[in-house]
């Protein structure tokens, strides 16, 4: 008789590593690889395909819209297949974001990620982001000091 033991994937180790290395890499393949075939995101844009290529489009056009980006994890919580991120999105608005040209501020907003997972990849993804604040940051009127 044999004892096998199921290794579980540390989902939390998957979706940190994804925020803070893939992303700003705009590594597609590692993208592709963390998503299952039938991903959903309910937080992208309307007519964003499912599954790998939707986040493809996602992390490419954040990647020509946004430049020295990086993902600040505050908080990583797990629970069963579940993983909550709470981080802040910072870069530089460097090409077009949805019509608005490239206006070459700097932004920081807040962001919590609901992501479920299937063994080692995500199946679908949800999120609450501050994005008043962060368009606010893009185009609020010019301060002089």
């Amino acid at each position: 008789m044999t004892n096998a033991t199921t290794v579980k994937p540390d989902i939390k180790a998957i979706a940190r590593r994804t925020l803070e290395v893939d992303f700003p890499a705009a590594d597609l393949d590692a993208v592709r690889a963390n998503v299952t075939d039938d991903f959903a995101n309910t937080e992208a844009p309307p007519g964003t395909p499912t599954g790998p290529e939707g986040m493809v489009a996602i992390v490419t056009m954040l990647h020509s819209a946004f430049s020295d980006q990086r993902w600040e994890i505050h908080d990583v919580i797990a629970e069963g297949d579940l993983v909550l991120v709470h981080c802040t999105h910072h870069g530089r608005h460097t090409g077009d974001y949805f019509g608005l040209p490239a206006t070459g501020r700097t932004f920081a907003y807040r962001q919590m990620h609901l992501v479920r997972f299937v063994g080692d990849r995500a199946v679908s993804h949800t999120a609450v982001r501050d994005d008043a604040s962060h368009m606010r940051q893009l185009t609020a009127p010019a301060t002089t000091d």
